[in-house]
């Protein structure tokens, strides 16, 4: 049997992507709700809730930018110069937040410069990335396997729309993991916050899913037409019945079941989607296949991945297991 070397990398990266998105999008949020904690005792202990996991969940940014690179040249030669302004700024924005991150422990004076540059990074980074897919689902304009748009075509308002959203989203993210991970006024404030952020983070998937189809007829064709609609609405009624199991569990003051419903509506997006990206890898112009490196690179490349990928995970795997419990502004766990 021969194995299908693009789908097997396609899924690879696509786990990447969402691996990244789902971890490191909450300690992007902690970062993003900074400002609402008033207290430095408060920010300490947000932010010791993410010391020991923060830099370990970039781990799979790297993973999934490498090996886009490594196995799918054509794509990303062309994302990289359709988006290589907002990249860039996610990028920047990561370095300054993980620099402001080491040195607020290390001075008191300019201790209130480095929370605010922590938070501005976190913010930038989130909005950065929101931007990029925006621009991504809306399409990149190809001829002659090559980017053949303008500088500015990624700055649209459904581009800024995706970069509000996953913002909000990821403030979310942060506000469950603080809920789960915190206690006493920390986590009281968590629930206030997660109580707005909840409905404002299903609005906005409700608009950027409702805006979707009219950016092109191939996404209107996927979502609407039939058969294919009888496939894929379950989607969006998953989208809704882990909302309610978000807003039920935050009413019930429970600790761990919204932090996991937050994780659900960011995987039912995700799986959202890459049905309407399939099988494309830039959207609508250039396929999976079209876009990969020869077979015997990709094969050469997936022993590597048979190996790196375990890793990665036992060593997260095994991060959250020894920093399971809750913490406390000192930095302990108990």
């Amino acid at each position: 049997m021969t194995l299908d070397l693009p789908m097997i990398w396609a899924a690879l990266i696509a786990f990447a992507v969402l691996a990244y998105v789902v971890l490191d999008g909450f300690d992007l949020g902690v970062g993003i709700l900074f400002p609402f904690m008033r207290k430095e005792a408060e920010r300490d202990e947000a932010m010791n809730s993410v010391a020991p996991v923060w830099d370990g969940n970039e781990t799979w940014l790297v993973l999934g930018g490498g090996g886009l690179l490594a196995v799918f040249p054509l794509a990303y030669s062309i994302i990289m110069s359709a988006l290589y302004a907002p990249i860039i700024v996610m990028l920047l924005a990561l370095v300054f937040r993980g620099v402001a991150f080491e040195f607020r422990w290390r001075t008191k004076r300019g201790q209130f410069l480095w929370d605010w540059a922590f938070a501005f990074g976190s913010t930038m980074a989130g909005f950065a990335q929101g931007v990029a897919l925006g621009a991504l689902v809306q399409g990149i304009p190809v001829a002659n396997r090559a980017y053949a748009g303008g500088w500015w075509d990624w700055l649209t308002p459904f581009s800024l729309l995706t970069g509000v959203a996953l913002v909000i989203g990821y403030a979310l993210l942060g506000a469950t993991w603080l809920i789960y991970k915190a206690e006493g006024e920390v986590q009281r404030r968590a629930y206030a916050i997660a109580f707005l952020a909840a409905p404002a983070t299903l609005l906005l998937i409700g608009a950027v899913s409702l805006w979707t189809p009219f950016l092109s007829p191939v996404y209107a064709d996927r979502w609407f037409a039939w058969p294919q609609v009888a496939l894929v609405v379950p989607v969006p009624l998953a989208v809704l019945g882990m909302g309610l199991l978000l807003m039920l569990s935050l009413q019930a003051r429970r600790e761990a079941a919204p932090f996991l419903a937050s994780l659900g509506l960011f995987v039912l997006c995700f799986v959202g989607l890459g049905i309407s990206f399939f099988p494309y890898m830039v959207p609508h112009s250039v396929t999976i296949r079209d876009a990969a490196a020869p077979d015997n690179s990709l094969a050469f490349l997936l022993v590597g991945a048979a190996v790196l990928v375990p890793m990665i995970l036992a060593y997260t795997a095994y991060a959250y297991w020894v920093f399971r419990g809750k913490v406390n502004a000192s930095g302990g766990y108990h």
